[in-house]
């Protein structure tokens, strides 16, 4: 049985930022090829968790997709209140990605 490891504990980077004013963009990025693939392969992450988490409807989600060649996973979705408006309180959305830090993956050491 695989043991469980917070998503924050096996990125390389976890941010988030601004994809123009309107959206806000999420990378995951992984040290190597091997932690990207168990990433992708544990299913952890999905248009429904990111959904869930975010209160959204799934087909709001922009971007959901890795990318091998970077051991990166990105993820776009629509800004609550477009940057700079009234009562928008992350102007670069770099805390935009706290929700993803505890999620738990089924992580091998191998």
């Amino acid at each position: 049985m695989a043991k469980m490891v917070a998503l924050k504990d096996i990125a390389k980077v976890l941010r988030s930022k601004n994809s123009g004013p309107f959206e806000v963009t999420i990378d995951i990025v992984f040290k190597n090829n091997d932690d990207y693939k168990k990433f992708m392969n544990s299913g952890v992450v999905t248009t429904e968790l990111i959904a869930k988490l975010y209160k959204l409807p799934q087909e709001k989600i922009l971007t959901f997709c890795g990318f091998e060649a970077a051991n990166a996973f990105k993820i776009t979705i629509p800004r609550r209140r477009n940057q700079g408006s009234i009562g928008e309180t992350d102007m670069h959305a770099a805390q935009q990605h706290a929700p993803l830090l505890s999620i738990m993956i089924p992580w091998d050491k191998e």
